[in-house]
């Protein structure tokens, strides 16, 4: 075989450095970007953190913008500034529970729901004599003789609460020791071989379970090796200290992108400032970098690195506000009236309004959310598929659907026949299959079956 050389055209696109980097920034989260930024303000010494002072009257003003929008928000506690900076109150940055922050407290609010107030007294007493872990800081028997001598109750009382404690929601809470804890979380599984086991040796053999000796619990509870790597497992997993999974966790925490608020007449949008850090490239840094004698490359790298940065970002928020900006225009009539009133759009209308690739709103609207007077929703909600051969959304149908099921008589509910009819009195026309398909999506069951329901509640 005889190799030959031709020459071929072809077009491609090379994915430059610089270019990835977009790519990627476009694709991040708040909580993301804002992890991202501090890396970078942590790697690269020519980046500094940007600040802005606010002069004291554009606080005022901004003061008392919000106040004229405050009267238009459905929610008091959605707060909103009126300049397009995205300068607002970290209230409306992190969206958390309103819970305490001290673990013991949050257990009496879950115990105040389930126990008698005098028993949750003595229990908010049993707390106070734990440390931070959960383990009590006293030896027993004086702790005994305290509560009998400030709290004026017998031993045997106190004891009973405390027992309810170590064996309660939070397990292990208010135990002696390590041993008593494990034993107490231990005892909450479900009956096996293993567990017994696994009570034995924290009850006889904990040092010998503190090195890991395998074989020297084998031997000194006479049972095989295997059954005692099976206890030691179990136990392995539960808590080393009651109290170390009892914060709340932040991964339930909805960090808004952008900010929309109703405000004159019409909707405005801004992103949430203070959900990443402000960066720039220190001034002093690149005009040292100009006039710097010898080789200087590696700070020459970092300087275009830091240019990168700050250019993508800049590019990032620019797409993220033009595209946000689009969804609420489009879905006004949603964001004022409820989910009735969600109109078609797709990915290509929004990206020939903003004047980019379908790719690139796919990016930046992914796991990216909005906060509106209605809540926090994530952007992918505003995309609603348009229903065949109607003017409206297949979501809006759905919402159209729930709504007239939730109305219909407990005594004769509505068959999917004559759901299609009522919304074809409303302009909105559907076939039976289509209603069927959407009430299955809202695990609904069909009419006979709730009339069955309604009868059998009746007769029970």
């Amino acid at each position: 075989m005889k190799a030959t050389m031709r020459p071929q055209l072809g077009l491609g696109v090379n994915l430059t450095p610089q270019l990835l980097q977009s790519i990627r920034l476009l694709q991040l989260t708040a909580p993301q970007l804002e992890m991202e930024l501090r890396q970078a303000l942590e790697r690269n010494p020519l980046l500094e953190q940007d600040e802005p002072e606010v002069e004291a009257e554009e606080i005022e003003a901004d003061a008392r913008v919000e106040s004229a929008a405050w009267d238009e928000l459905p929610e008091p506690s959605f707060l909103s500034g009126g300049n397009t900076g995205g300068d607002y109150d970290d209230a409306a940055s992190r969206i958390a529970e309103g819970a305490s922050s001290d673990p013991r407290q949050r257990l009496l609010q879950s115990l105040s729901l389930q126990w008698n107030a005098r028993d949750v007294a003595i229990a908010a007493w049993w707390l106070d004599q734990c440390d931070d872990r959960g383990y009590l800081e006293s030896p027993l028997d004086e702790l005994h003789l305290l509560g009998a001598s400030t709290c004026n109750l017998d031993a045997s009382e106190l004891e009973i609460v405390r027992q309810r404690l170590l064996h309660g929601e939070c397990t292990g809470v208010a135990a002696q020791d390590a041993g008593e804890c494990l034993r107490a979380q231990l005892s909450m599984q479900p009956e096996s071989s293993a567990r017994t086991l696994g009570l034995r040796i924290l009850r006889d053999h904990l040092d010998l379970l503190a090195v890991h000796d395998e074989a020297a619990l084998a031997k000194s509870l006479k049972c095989d090796a295997a059954d005692v790597r099976d206890a030691v497992a179990l136990v392995m997993t539960l808590r080393a200290h009651p109290m170390e999974d009892t914060t709340p966790d932040d991964a339930g925490v909805i960090v808004p992108d952008v900010v929309a608020w109703h405000a004159d007449g019409g909707w405005r949008v801004a992103l949430n400032g203070r959900s990443a850090p402000r960066v720039r490239i220190a001034a002093h840094c690149e005009r040292a970098l100009a006039d710097a004698p010898g080789d200087v490359s590696a700070l020459r790298g970092l300087l275009d690195e830091a240019r990168w940065l700050v250019r993508g970002v800049a590019m990032r928020n620019d797409t993220l506000l033009r595209t946000t900006q689009v969804l609420v225009e489009r879905q006004r009539a949603y964001l004022e009236r409820g989910d009735e009133a969600i109109a078609p759009l797709t990915l290509r209308e929004v990206a020939d309004a903003i004047g980019m690739h379908e790719s690139t709103v796919s990016r930046i609207t992914s796991g990216k959310f909005l906060q509106t007077p209605r809540g926090t929703i994530e952007l992918k909600r505003l995309f609603a598929v348009r229903l065949e051969g109607a003017e409206v959304s297949g979501s809006a149908v759905k919402a159209m659907v729930k709504r007239l099921i939730d109305a219909e008589p407990a005594h004769a509910p509505l068959a999917d026949d004559t759901i299609a009819g009522l919304l074809a009195r409303q302009g909105v026309r559907v076939a039976r299959r289509t209603v069927a398909k959407y009430r299955d999506q809202l695990s609904i069951a069909p009419a006979r079956q709730r009339c069955r329901a309604v009868a059998f509640a009746k007769a029970s």
